[in-house]
């Protein structure tokens, strides 16, 4: 009754999710400046009668209370930002601001969690217990929101025993969900690395120090980081996506400046490694008569999956939509700031399938042709609507 109930109500708001979906992806915010998105999300909270308060600047934290007696409280989280990318749909809802674009699906995220918060108030009572709605702003962008919001108080008064999340996806079909418990997405931290020498005459290189050179050098050698020093049960990451060396084609510059990420599960590992990075490129960069800064922003920790809330949860999902619908995944290299909230709870963080390749939606998160099947909306919404009940004891 209760699975049927859920579905219910879930198909027939769908096309309500549907439009606040599109309405936020045609108003994409920055991390940090989802001004409009927040007043938004308050405004269809207001609507549907659910008491918030702000938090985090644009953050907002909303109570939903059974009424039934109980003193059980989860936490449900959706992130709010978009990203600096250009959309290059071609769809009625694509973004307006260009540079700007819910590439990420935290406008699925949002809008899921809206019809979520929907079924739960109709629903409330059916179930006791509080449920906290987590909209949560900045998980971009370096510290970010969730880090914030747990400073501001967002897991007191109530304390939930749970937090649970749940990520778009578009390589997973439109009504199935991926999960897997224990360490399930990597840390994440930027690296910002400035390569000094002494620019010149490419013709004279005897004359000048090549901080190109010195730069290849650093690059090469600090694979070994990975490939050497690393355990190799424990994936790591280290990648750098931007080397600037404003030199010509017989200038050789002063300066290159790199810019990386470093990705790892472990975080005694990850410490140990910052050092090991700082030490070989600061060691190689002097040996060659030059020298190197080697600045490291430290990001978000890995997103660790209490094993038995995941259990609890995955069981739910298979009741839910079938034990065919929910797949095992393995570990991912994403960064994603809901592991904070995992370091100092039980939480569970799960991707939704969004994909369908024959309606051509196959484009890959954070791509500027990012997009997902909205069917997905009946699923994400139903289920965790089901997972909240069920953990409160309906």
């Amino acid at each position: 009754m209760l699975k049927a109930e859920i579905k219910g109500i879930a198909q027939s708001i769908l096309s309500d999710v549907v439009v606040n979906r599109r309405h936020l992806h045609v108003h994409p915010e920055l991390s940090f400046h989802e001004y409009e998105t927040s007043a938004f999300i308050k405004g269809r909270l207001d609507e549907m009668g659910i008491s918030w308060e702000s938090m985090a600047n644009t953050g907002i934290v909303a109570i939903i209370k059974g009424e039934k007696p109980s003193d059980k409280v989860i936490a449900l989280r959706a992130d709010i930002d978009a990203l600096p990318i250009t959309e290059t749909n071609n769809v009625e809802y694509a973004s307006h601001y260009k540079g700007v674009m819910h590439a990420c699906g935290h406008d699925v995220h949002t809008s899921s969690l809206l019809g979520t918060a929907r079924i739960l108030q109709i629903m409330k009572g059916k179930f006791g217990g509080v449920v906290k709605l987590i909209f949560q702003p900045g998980e971009e962008k370096i510290p970010g929101g969730a880090s914030l919001m747990i400073k501001e108080g967002v897991l007191e008064n109530p304390i939930p025993t749970s937090v649970v999340g749940q990520h778009c996806y578009p390589l997973i079909d439109c009504g199935k969900i991926g999960i897997k418990k224990g360490k399930f997405m990597a840390s994440h931290d930027e690296l910002y690395v400035t390569i000094r020498g002494k620019g010149g005459h490419a013709a004279s290189p005897h004359l000048n120090t090549d901080p190109v050179l010195i730069t290849a050098h650093v690059l090469v050698a600090l694979q070994q980081i990975v490939s050497r020093m690393a355990n190799p049960n424990y994936p790591t990451v280290l990648s750098f996506g931007k080397v600037t060396a404003n030199g010509l084609t017989n200038v050789i510059p002063d300066v290159v400046y790199l810019e990386g990420t470093f990705r790892s599960f472990d975080e005694n590992w990850r410490n140990e490694a910052h050092q090991r990075m700082k030490k070989m490129a600061e060691g190689i960069a002097e040996s060659m008569g030059g020298s190197c800064e080697f600045n490291i922003l430290r990001g978000y920790p890995f997103v660790n999956n209490d094993p038995k809330l995941t259990e609890m949860i995955t069981s739910y999902a298979t009741e839910y939509l079938g034990k065919e619908n929910v797949l095992d995944l393995d570990s991912f290299t994403y960064g994603e700031d809901f592991g904070y909230y995992s370091q100092v709870t039980e939480a569970c963080f799960y991707f939704l399938g969004t994909g369908n390749k024959e309606k051509g939606i196959v484009s890959s998160l954070h791509t500027s042709t990012f997009d997902i099947d909205e069917n997905a909306f009946a699923l994400s919404t139903g289920l965790m609507t089901y997972i909240a009940v069920k953990q409160l004891g309906n």
